[in-house]
């Protein structure tokens, strides 16, 4: 469905018809309306803007399918066999599965993981039961990923949590890989919070060492045959100002969202608080990793400071440059509990923590959010510098090979049902961009700015991007061999 989306207003969009052409602009700008905050907060607005947006979206899929033939009929007819076809010898294809399971043919409630593999030999796709949801609850006992590998020292190597996951998640699948050099997986649900590269038992190294990992938002993906990124034009982002200065009247306006920094409860921040303080690594690892395109002779242009606004981003939308480089804060709000909420609760909180909608629950922070994180939003501003994933997914980055975010957390969104990873990964999918370095917990700015510059110099000597992000785990996991938690973070997703 994320492919059909793309692909319906990418092909209108190159229409010569001005009322088409006419019909996609509105759909845009509708997408664009809600995502602002404020717009969501009158529910009379957003109510007609939905509305609008619906009726609009099933006329435009009509107006391709005319023109273009039946794109849903195109993509569901998609089967294992083109997965198979684009197999080698020594690869295989691991889609993870979830499924509620049965007693006496009735739903007993419980949810299992599975998984289904797939060879260049393959007779039929290979399925296997692996284990119970709540087998995996247990594991990670509600903690945040980086907290299972804080106890990886090698004084308590044979108490690790790791091992546990180990034999959880993997052994069962091990007899099926004899021979396999390449391994193509597409995580679902809690599995999404797994660090597979760092995997390991007493008995056996990590994954990364024993494996090529590819990890996919489908084992459909093989068959795109994607070719390595350009690395022709390249912006990097940080060193970023967060604190608003302004002369104008800051007086508080009666839109406003009731203020942000009364809440704790937000994941997926390296300092949440009242406001968000300066990263100087940020700087750092900008400028180190400016030098090595500088010294491969690669054309590149910066956002830093003030600079670095949410406005300028947006401006990206339709002629983006070949890399991304995000170093910033991001944040992650869980999934809004309201059972036992009542409405006073709920009016005291604010669209990015309350919204059932997960893309307005995550983001990046840019120059000047400090103003409207604590105020709700800033009148004295084109945008507020609170971008949120569901703003990133109006954008048009198809020129856009890849997005580098360096911030915590933002490879996470809500893990629940089985529609894929809704958050930061979600929105620049849709957005268009191919590949995506992403992180799944904090990682401090020092490890992060090693992991980022050791990375570059690997793919810019001339390494596919797969093979040098490989050997930065390998080379992470050699220097902090008793510290996954500082590289294990940050996954290639493709």
């Amino acid at each position: 469905l994320l492919n059909t989306s793309r692909e319906v207003i990418a092909n209108l969009s190159k229409s010569k018809d001005a009322l088409v052409l006419e019909k996609v602009d509105r759909y845009g700008s509708i997408k664009f309306q809600l995502s602002d905050p404020l717009v969501l907060n009158d529910k009379e607005r957003s109510s007609i803007l939905r509305t609008e947006l619906n009726a609009l979206e099933t006329e435009l899929v009509k107006l391709h399918d005319q023109k273009f033939g039946n794109t849903q009929n195109q993509n569901f007819n998609r089967d294992w066999t083109t997965i198979k076809a684009n197999l080698k010898p020594n690869e295989v294809a691991i889609e993870f599965v979830e499924f509620e399971t049965k007693e006496d043919n009735s739903s007993n409630g419980k949810n299992t993981y599975g998984a289904y593999l797939i060879t260049q030999n393959s007779e039929l796709p290979k399925a296997i039961t692996l284990f119970t949801a709540e087998d995996l609850k247990i594991i990670l006992k509600n903690k945040k990923p980086n907290t299972l590998y804080q106890t990886r020292g090698s004084k308590a190597k044979s108490t690790t949590n790791t091992k546990g996951l180990y034999e959880l998640i993997w052994s069962p699948l091990e007899p099926y890989l004899k021979d396999i050099e390449t391994i193509y997986y597409s995580p679902i649900g809690l599995l999404n919070q797994i660090p597979f590269a760092a995997l390991d038992t007493e008995e056996k190294p990590i994954l990364a060492e024993q494996y090529k990992l590819v990890q996919l938002s489908s084992t459909y993906a093989i068959a795109e045959n994607k070719i390595n990124p350009k690395t022709d034009s390249t912006l990097f982002i940080g060193g970023i100002t967060y604190d608003y200065a302004s002369n104008e009247n800051k007086s508080q306006n009666s839109n406003l969202i009731p203020e942000l920094s009364m809440l704790k409860s937000a994941s997926g921040t390296r300092s949440l608080g009242s406001k968000w303080n300066y990263l100087p690594g940020t700087l750092d690892e900008v400028n180190a990793i400016q030098n090595l395109f500088s010294e491969n002779n690669k054309s590149f242009s910066v956002l830093s400071e003030k600079g670095a606004t949410e406005t300028a981003f947006k401006k990206l939308s339709g002629n983006s440059p070949s890399v991304i480089h995000i170093a910033t804060h991001g944040f992650f709000f869980e999934n809004p509990k309201r059972d036992n909420k009542t409405k006073l609760e709920l009016s005291n909180q604010n669209v990015y923590t309350i919204s059932e909608d997960p893309l307005l629950r995550s983001g990046l922070l840019f120059a000047g959010a400090n103003y409207a994180w604590q105020n709700g939003n800033n009148p004295n501003a084109e945008d507020d510098g609170i971008l949120t994933a569901l703003e990133i997914s109006n954008l048009n980055l198809s020129n856009t090979d890849l997005v580098v975010l360096s911030a915590c957390e933002t490879g996470l969104g809500d893990i629940e049902g089985s529609e894929g990873v809704y958050g930061l990964q979600r929105a620049f999918k849709m957005a268009g961009v191919d590949l995506i370095i992403m992180s799944l917990w904090e990682v401090p700015d020092k490890e992060t700015s090693e992991f980022m510059t050791s990375f570059y110099t690997n793919w810019l000597s001339g390494q596919n991007i797969r093979t040098a992000f490989r050997n930065t785990q390998l080379e992470m996991s050699t220097t902090y061999k008793d510290n996954p938690e500082k590289w294990a973070a940050f996954v290639l997703f493709e």
